[in-house]
């Protein structure tokens, strides 16, 4: 699963300065200009998905709704081979009473197979829906966060570093941890859907025993 969010997901930001006020930071690297004058900077995408608590709880998210659509599409794909070997083996052994029971079962399992087949495009398009909304919601997370950041850095040129898409480039350009660090400092993690249950709950006894 995150192998597959890293191959979706592409940050490539230029980024100018902006009006918001930028926040402090652990790490304040002077970044470095090129020979031209221009200064630029480079973030390290895989270490940005690994160390960016916002992108670490997301990944675990997205990876136990792949798991568990993936354990219901197996559970229902072996109860469908089960019955396939059933019909097969009754109509092997002369075990239906008629042509028509025989055409019924197996139209059964016709519409059995063909469930299976929209229940797999439909968890398949959930996930590929909530895995967008993450790579989108990272994107903006780190975009708002450099242009804020960039107010006091004046970069003219921030790339992202993922694989070998940038060959070579010195460790003075580096900024990640700075940029991580920041990030981390502005996430605000929101309760999780069970939290939220047990909060609406909660209200709900409390209106109760007021109308009591």
């Amino acid at each position: 699963m995150k192998k597959y969010i890293l191959s979706v997901l592409a940050i490539a930001a230029v980024m100018a300065s902006c009006n918001n006020a930028a926040p402090k930071m652990d790490e304040q690297p002077a970044g470095s200009n090129s020979g031209d004058g221009m200064k630029i900077a480079y973030v390290e995408v895989d270490s940005l998905m690994t160390q960016y608590t916002f992108a670490k709880d997301y990944t675990v998210t997205l990876e136990k709704k792949s798991n568990n659509a993936r354990n219901t599409l197996t559970q229902k794909g072996n109860a469908l081979q089960a019955a396939v070997n059933n019909f097969q083996q009754k109509l092997n052994n002369n075990g239906f009473q008629s042509r028509e029971q025989a055409e019924s079962v197996q139209a059964a399992i016709q519409r059995q197979q063909a469930d299976l087949q929209q229940l797999q495009a439909r968890l398949e398009g959930e996930l590929a829906s909530e895995t967008a909304k993450f790579n989108q919601a990272l994107r903006d997370s780190l975009n708002n966060f450099l242009q804020a950041y960039n107010k006091d850095k004046k970069y003219d040129l921030i790339l992202s570093k993922a694989g070998d898409n940038i060959l070579f480039a010195s460790k003075k350009f580096d900024i990640t941890q700075d940029v991580i660090n920041g990030l981390n400092k502005r996430y605000k993690p929101g309760k999780k859907a069970d939290e939220k249950k047990a909060d609406a709950k909660q209200g709900d006894e409390k209106k109760d025993d007021k109308k009591k």
